[in-house]
């Protein structure tokens, strides 16, 4: 096995916070499996490839159950264990409850939630036989607080940040570590793509996004239970979100994502 570098897989890993995650690994002596549904995995493939990765892409719609199996049926296939994975793979939706699509809100769930409690089933038991592996899992900030006008999305943040907690602490003698990636507004297209590029929070300066991919690298290197990654901005919203009451953080993300909000934005 010498001088075979070890095997990380990062989902969503087309763009954004995924791509960076995955440049990190490349940077840092990973191989790497990565997975995106969309067609900018295979251009984020071959700068990864320039970093001096050998990178396998699985082309793959992961809010479906057939998409994770087949995702995971191509990580088995490698015959290599996994180091590190970091499951990012992530979708938001803006609008009040009552005027979006149960099927926009059912996606949310379905690749936010379910795809990562299914891809966690799949590699931890391999990982916890080695007696190895780091487990990153993409939260956010967001979790901290009631998400008015996007109140699925927040919710599914919740139920990942509760979810990596609970692992680490069920796996602390397993040599197999989990973080969560806590990131705040990041300059990607998640808004965009969520709907909401007439809010507040949609047109707001927001943090980079390899700076975020860093912080969640290194915390995940050294073995952190949890990070809140990005600017100074968004370290001090996570400290003083501990304290503040849940009715003044919902007031709150209610002024930064009501449809429309960024309008008259001063």
């Amino acid at each position: 096995m010498n001088g075979i570098k070890p095997l990380a897989v990062v989902t969503g890993a087309s763009s954004g916070i995924g791509f960076e995650l995955a440049k990190q690994f490349a940077e840092n002596g990973f191989d790497l499996v990565v997975s995106a549904e969309d067609s900018g995995v295979d251009a984020a493939a071959e700068q990864l490839q320039a970093a001096g990765a050998d990178v396998q892409v699985v082309r793959a719609d992961l809010a479906t159950y057939d998409g994770v199996e087949r995702l995971y049926a191509a990580i088995a296939t490698t015959r290599r264990p996994v180091s590190a994975a970091a499951l990012n793979a992530g979708v938001g939706q803006g609008g009040a409850f009552l005027d979006t699509d149960l099927a926009d809100e059912a996606r949310v769930i379905d690749l936010n939630i379910t795809s990562t409690v299914h891809l966690a089933k799949r590699l931890l038991p391999v990982m916890v036989a080695e007696g190895d592996g780091k487990l990153l899992i993409t939260s956010s900030i967001a979790s901290t607080m009631p998400g008015s006008f996007q109140a699925v999305y927040n919710a599914s943040k919740s139920f990942l940040q509760s979810f990596a907690e609970a692992l680490r602490n069920e796996l602390k003698d397993t040599g197999v570590t989990v973080t969560s990636l806590m990131p705040g507004p990041t300059e990607t297209n998640f808004f965009h793509r969520a709907g909401m590029d007439d809010t507040k929070v949609g047109r707001q300066p927001k943090d980079d996004p390899a700076k975020v991919a860093k912080d969640g690298f290194d915390a995940l290197m050294s073995e952190r239970g949890k990070v809140v990654a990005g600017s100074l901005r968004t370290k001090a919203q996570g400290v003083a979100n501990k304290v503040l009451p849940d009715k003044l953080k919902a007031a709150a993300h209610r002024r930064m994502a009501e449809p429309g909000s960024g309008r008259n934005r001063k």
